[in-house]
């Protein structure tokens, strides 16, 4: 009876961690993704990935909104003037699943991976032959020093890509 009450007590705390466990990994899983993508817009913009028949010279991009917190978006800046959602730039968007979204979109005050403030738009575009980011905040001309991507679970919790200026792109925990 001792025995089996032990077993019973292990067991139901393993199914409760591993519940928290799996959330905590897909999250993981999905900031690593956004990061890679932002890296692939990086490659693309600073090698010789061609848009169109014969255009080099393109720049590539991303494109978060905080109004879709579902999707983001690779996109060619095929004119160099930034994302522009009536331009025949074909882009390759995202789609974000089983109720993690992405929670803001910031300019970092800090080092921590939730103080920042809040934007609507963040788009990130890498043009040859430098690896910096150019980051636009809300549609402005402007070049800011960086941007934060912050990501939620359906559990909440939270982690964040943060893509400076000079072109590094890094994954953040709370408190880091």
């Amino acid at each position: 009876m001792v025995v089996t009450g032990i077993i019973v007590i292990v067991t139901s705390v393993i199914l409760a961690n591993n519940s928290r466990f799996g959330g905590i990994v897909q999250l993981e899983n999905l900031t690593y993704d956004v990061a890679l993508t932002v890296r692939q817009a990086q490659v693309y913009g600073i090698s010789v990935q061609r848009y169109g028949a014969s255009n080099f010279s393109s720049g590539y991009g991303m494109h978060f909104d905080s109004n879709d917190p579902q999707h983001y978006e690779l996109f060619a800046d095929a004119d160099e003037d930034g994302y522009d959602v009536s331009e025949n730039v074909p882009p390759s968007p995202y789609t974000i699943r089983s109720g993690y979204r992405i929670h803001k979109l910031c300019v970092p005050q800090g080092n921590d991976a939730v103080s920042c403030d809040p934007v609507s738009q963040v788009d990130i575009i890498f043009h040859r032959p430098e690896p910096d980011a150019t980051i636009h905040i809300n549609g402005d001309s402007a070049i800011n020093d960086s941007a934060r991507i912050v990501l939620i679970s359906p559990r909440g919790d939270i982690m964040s890509v943060v893509v400076e200026n000079s072109g590094q792109i890094s994954v953040r925990r709370p408190g880091q």
